[in-house]
């Protein structure tokens, strides 16, 4: 398995990854899957200033990751939102802890200090959601932040919403710098651990 920036022509790969879990589960709250060409400008978005990775096997893409701003003011610059999504039928396969483990990598040459997560959370387990978007986080080193109460309605019942974040980088006096990602991705092994 190879973890490689993504281009636009990714898009369409990247929307039917995306679909199992808008029309499946309520991993995701979005109720529509997006066009390819709203996909795209989703990406331009994110790549103007973070990364966005592709996990490939055998030329093939069997998942994402992706870094955007987690609020839109200076001060919140050292922080952002991660998210991530991996070919359903391939989960439990490695492929997410490798996608994070780069996106993590490719984010502190960026000065970038928190990772912040946004998941949802079930009320109880059911066929659409369970725990293991926040287990895995955990397993990755993000910590439970706060959780809001039946703020997701999707498949005609309600779902909770829980913050966690981690720590990749130091909080200083005179934080450097964020350096947008264009322009520090040719010196950055996405694969080398």
């Amino acid at each position: 398995m190879k973890i490689e920036i993504a281009s636009l022509e990714d898009a369409q790969e990247l929307v039917e990854i995306y679909r199992y879990y808008v029309e499946k589960t309520a991993i995701t709250f979005e109720y529509e899957v997006p066009s390819v060409e709203e996909f795209k400008q989703r990406m331009v978005h994110v790549m103007e200033k973070y990364p966005y990775l592709i996990a490939k096997e055998n030329d093939q893409i069997v998942g994402y990751a992706y870094a955007s701003c987690f609020k839109n003011r200076v001060a919140y610059d050292w922080c952002v939102e991660t998210s991530i999504y991996v070919n359903y039928d391939l989960k439990r396969c490695g492929i997410g802890k490798k996608l994070y483990l780069a996106l993590e990598k490719a984010l502190k040459a960026q000065h970038i200090t928190n990772l912040n997560a946004c998941i949802s959370s079930p009320i109880e387990n059911d066929e659409y959601l369970d725990t293991n978007s926040i287990d895995y986080h955990h397993h990755l080193g993000y910590q439970m932040i706060g959780k809001f109460h039946q703020c997701g309605y999707k498949f005609n019942r309600w779902y909770d919403m829980v913050w966690m974040e981690k720590f990749i980088g130091e909080h200083l006096e005179n934080q450097l710098p964020i350096i947008e990602f264009k322009k520090i991705k040719d010196q950055i092994d996405l694969n080398e651990e």
